[in-house]
């Protein structure tokens, strides 16, 4: 991109844009610290305040209590707001490239693309033999795959990409991809066994080397799309104006599919297939009026990770001592959001 090109990206309002999204990600870090510190005090057994200073500044390896923060509860607050956060981003990308307020993961088909490859991973003699390390990999290449031909599909035809198609076209490889989910898992009984939580969308029983897997795959993916937002801003005005201000339009739309999907490989391989985090984030962070996707991108993560950490919280707590799946939560907030937009974009 040229220099006088890259100017006019930037008179777009950077000081005001920069101090709203300051003043918004301060909001939501104090949401997340409240949510964070509910999260590890509440559950079938409380855990008292004096436990969390004394993991800190008196550490004792025999104490349940502590045990119970370090083995149960913190892994999963931490694969809950890293997955949130990728999803949020995800979807504010694929709305902001796309120009469609429907565009989110879930619906799009990416993360059923990704869960078959998981699947299919897991049912395969590779993973016996430690393969299960890429899964963020695997993941991402499912997503990418049925997300890539749902936009073929979507784009042919006399009137070419149109919002309703993308959507339907995204429903419809959705259903196929869980069709063979579905059949490889009632052929592989031991693979149910270990996925079927899993495939709803729950943050139970993650351990640690599920996240240390995951987190590099996401700073990459995080880092791209930042590094991509000064196009996508051009994009989002059109591919024709985009070609005119000098955006490489075929790479920028390949590059933020690499970044979508390697977005939605790490959030499903740490929470299964949830959907609508992405869906519900971009139209609530969309109010607040940064001016610049590089701006809304870390709102959007911040976003993302506080809607999934309360959603599981939720999920912990609503039915106590029983949980709920965490996707059970999420699909309550987001299929009314869903029908709302939908209803508006088909009239």
């Amino acid at each position: 991109m040229s220099a006088g090109n890259l100017d006019r990206v930037s008179s777009l309002p950077l000081t005001r844009g920069a101090a709203r999204t300051v003043s918004a990600g301060l909001g939501l870090l104090a949401i997340i610290l409240i949510v964070v510190a509910a999260h590890a005090a509440t559950g079938a057994r409380p855990v008292a305040p004096h436990v969390f200073h004394d993991l800190i500044f008196a550490y004792d390896p025999k104490n349940f209590d502590q045990q119970i923060l370090i083995r149960l509860r913190l892994p999963r607050i931490v694969a809950c707001l890293l997955a949130g956060a990728s999803l949020g981003v995800a979807g504010l990308i694929l709305q902001t490239v796309l120009r469609n307020p429907l565009g989110e993961p879930h619906i799009l088909g990416l993360n059923a693309g990704a869960s078959l490859a998981v699947v299919a991973l897991s049912a395969s003699p590779f993973a016996s033999i430690g393969v299960t390390s890429v899964q963020p990999l695997v993941a991402a290449g499912g997503a990418g795959a049925v997300f890539a031909l749902v936009l073929a599909l979507s784009a042919a035809g006399q009137r070419g990409l149109t919002p309703a198609k993308l959507v339907f076209c995204g429903i419809a490889l959705s259903t196929l991809a869980g069709t063979l989910t579905s059949a490889i898992l009632i052929l592989n009984e031991e693979t149910l066994q270990q996925t079927r939580f899993w495939l709803v969308g729950d943050a139970a029983g993650i351990t640690l080397p599920t996240i240390v897997n995951a987190l590099p795959v996401a700073v990459i993916a995080l880092v791209l799309a930042t590094a991509l937002a000064p196009r996508l801003d051009l994009l989002a005005l059109g591919e024709n104006a985009a070609t005119a201000l000098g955006v490489p339009v075929r790479l920028t739309w390949c590059l933020a599919l690499i970044a979508t999907s390697l977005l939605c490989g790490v959030a499903i391989s740490l929470v299964g297939p949830i959907g609508f985090i992405g869906l519900v984030v971009p139209p609530l962070i969309s109010r607040i009026r940064t001016g610049r996707l590089l701006f809304a991108i870390p709102l959007a993560a911040l976003g993302g990770a506080t809607l999934l950490i309360a959603a599981d919280l939720a999920a912990r707590l609503l039915i106590g001592p029983r949980e709920l799946p965490t996707g059970a939560m999420t699909g309550l907030v987001g299929a009314p959001v869903f029908l709302w937009l939908a209803r508006g974009l088909l009239k």
